[in-house]
């Protein structure tokens, strides 16, 4: 397929410290040199964002991915300019799940009152929706009033309609695909969004399986527009079906078109092809990774393009990390920043403070990992939910003393707790779900305790019986593994590969732990040299006992679960034997597992660090 070698290039010159860097958001870590990879242009290139969930101030705790949204406003600008001078094309692409994980989104009412302005500023050419931007009926909403309008016709819905909340009218979210030229090269495209087969949307919304939009009328004339490159963009795993059954409908059709996927939603570094006229990848998460993507050979029709055609991609998962960006500018702290990126980090930094970002609830002792310690350990997040959170916050004070097993899923936690300040903005980046408390009481115990291993082990039954896939339940990184790995969960693994040597340097750097990504194509796609970071495989599901008391097993107990888990609970229950359904669930605390997680910081954990 002729994928080059990727160059190790001006592996010191971050090391050195040249230039001096400060990121841009005030409380944020200082940058983190590393040996660097060069990227390779191509008549194409592209810029990847995906599940940035509201990480647009950075990672004020990490480094290695400490720029901000301003800083990549300056970056593209930049890149943009290099592509006018190449007499190339550079596209940015984004797809979805830019809401939900960070309090920048999160803390306001509503939810996202800076965020829409500070995002639109980026001047993005293709968007589309992710799974997180269709959850609750007013973020849909949001979505519709604000990101569609900001993005106009560079927003595209392929599967995904809106019900208009005034009419009840169904119309399309947006655009179903786009077609356009490029600047430089003039290339023609033809585009497409898509989200994977979602169910877990609002009323106010309605997903269409894939494979009955690729049957649509309206698809099949797209994919027989006259273009010189298909690109499919969209909130899907490059693994998964969804893109796989995209694929094949367009190469029907268009034997040696180039075919070009943007995934996400797995939350991982991942690329592959799916011939050798074709190149997928997937950028990461919460605005860690930029992705970047290149195309070179003959691309234009024009150019009377066949099979034999010499077409080379090359993929590169760029740190969010001030020296990175400088490194791939050929820039510095006192050139890099443009006006307009500056502007934007201002306003960032202007609605942390407005939002009280920086509120100090507690000092963390030490660090809690969700997948880098096992678990159960005294370094696992989830074993200090399971051990200590838990039995707090999860009390019903009109039945403290019933016996009762509480069920979290660790999807429920969507990052680490860093030793130091666990700030009001940490609360959202732990667990920035709206999620509550619910029960159902009185439930025999042989049945009872028996969900848990439902929940963690039956994950092929339950959908069999319900379509519910129970690995939604988990964290969303582990979904790209092997299901067979998933439910044996063997122990631990690492994190997307081995450390590659870097050639040319007499002694090796000392090197910060970071992705080491493996992906289909090759070991070299990280623009930054990392060591390696251990990965360890983590339940669906995690169970606490509270008030089992010496005698034996009870007759009954109050069964306790977050609500996002509620239909997989009660399908569990049913297969156990269980006649339960929603009418039988009940409030078991008041306020959502956020807030109640706030409150145990504030009471246990100093506020002094």
């Amino acid at each position: 397929m002729g994928f080059k070698s990727a160059v190790i290039g001006s592996a010191l010159a971050a090391l050195a410290g040249l230039h001096t860097a400060s990121a841009a958001q005030p409380k944020a870590a200082e940058p983190v040199p590393a040996p660097m990879r060069d990227l390779v242009w191509g008549k194409l290139n592209f810029l990847h964002t995906t599940d940035t969930h509201g990480w647009h101030a950075g990672h004020l705790q990490e480094g290695q991915y400490s720029g901000d949204w301003g800083d990549y406003v300056s970056f593209a600008q930049h890149m943009r300019k290099r592509a006018d001078d190449l007499g190339v094309d550079l596209l940015l692409v984004d797809t979805g799940d830019r809401v939900e994980g960070n309090g920048l989104y999160d803390a306001s009412d509503p939810k996202g009152k800076y965020y829409y302005d500070i995002y639109r500023e980026q001047d993005v050419d293709i968007i589309c929706t992710g799974n997180h931007e269709l959850y609750h009926a007013s973020t849909a909403d949001a979505e519709h009033r604000f990101t569609v309008p900001n993005f106009k016709d560079r927003y595209i819905a392929s599967n995904l309609d809106y019900i208009v909340p005034e009419t009840g009218e169904r119309v399309p979210m947006a655009q179903r695909y786009r077609k356009f030229r490029t600047k430089n090269q003039k290339v023609n495209v033809v585009a497409f969004g898509f989200l994977f087969d979602f169910t877990g949307n609002d009323k106010n919304t309605i997903v269409q399986p894939v494979r009955q939009t690729i049957q649509e009328p309206w698809f099949q004339k797209a994919i027989r527009e006259e273009t010189d490159v298909f690109i499919v963009i969209g909130h899907v795993g490059v693994q998964m079906q969804e893109f796989k059954d995209i694929f094949k409908a367009i190469r029907a059709e268009n034997p040696v078109t180039p075919i070009l996927f943007f995934g996400g939603h797995v939350h991982i570094r991942d690329a592959t092809a799916y011939d050798d006229r074709s190149f997928a990848i997937a950028s990461g998460r919460y605005f860690e990774t930029i992705g970047w993507m290149s195309v070179d050979g003959v691309v234009k029709k024009v150019e009377a393009p066949t099979a034999e055609s010499p077409l080379s991609f090359h993929r590169r998962y760029i740190d969010n990390n001030l020296l990175g960006l400088y490194h791939h500018t050929g820039l510095n702290s006192k050139t890099f920043p443009t006006e307009h990126g500056r502007n934007v980090s201002a306003m960032i930094t202007k609605a942390r403070k407005e939002l009280e970002l920086d509120y100090t609830f507690g000092c963390a002792p030490k660090d809690y990992w969700m997948t880098r310690a096992p678990y159960p350990s005294e370094d696992s997040i989830y074993t200090l939910l399971q051990q200590e959170v838990i039995p707090d916050i999860a009390v019903k004070p009109s039945r403290k003393d019933v016996p009762r097993l509480v069920i979290a899923n660790t999807g429920a936690i969507r990052f680490d707790i860093f030793k130091g300040a666990f700030t009001r903005d940490t609360t959202y980046i732990v667990s920035p779900f709206l999620s509550v408390l619910s029960f159902i009481p009185d439930v025999p115990y042989p049945i009872a305790k028996k969900v848990i291993k439902m929940l963690n082990g039956a994950g092929k039954i339950m959908q069999a019986e319900t379509h519910l896939d129970t690995r939604f339940m988990g964290i969303p990184e582990q979904w790209a593994l092997n299901e067979s790995i998933i439910y044996k969960n063997p122990g631990p693994v690492i994190h997307d590969g081995v450390q590659k040597p870097l050639d040319g340097l007499s002694e090796k750097p000392r090197l910060t732990e970071g992705y080491t990504t493996r992906d289909d194509i090759g070991d070299d796609g990280d623009d930054s040299i990392h060591a390696n970071i251990n990965f360890y495989l983590v339940p669906n599901c995690i169970q606490t006992e509270l008030s089992f008391y010496s005698g034996g097993e009870p007759d009954t107990v109050d069964l306790v679960f977050l609500d996002f888990i509620q239909p997989f609970v009660l399908m569990a229950l049913k297969l156990l034997g269980g006649r339960y359904g929603n009418e039988h669930v009940q409030s078991y605390v008041e306020g959502t597992f956020t807030d109640l997680w706030a409150e145990w910081i504030k009471k246990n954990w100093s506020a002094k660090c």
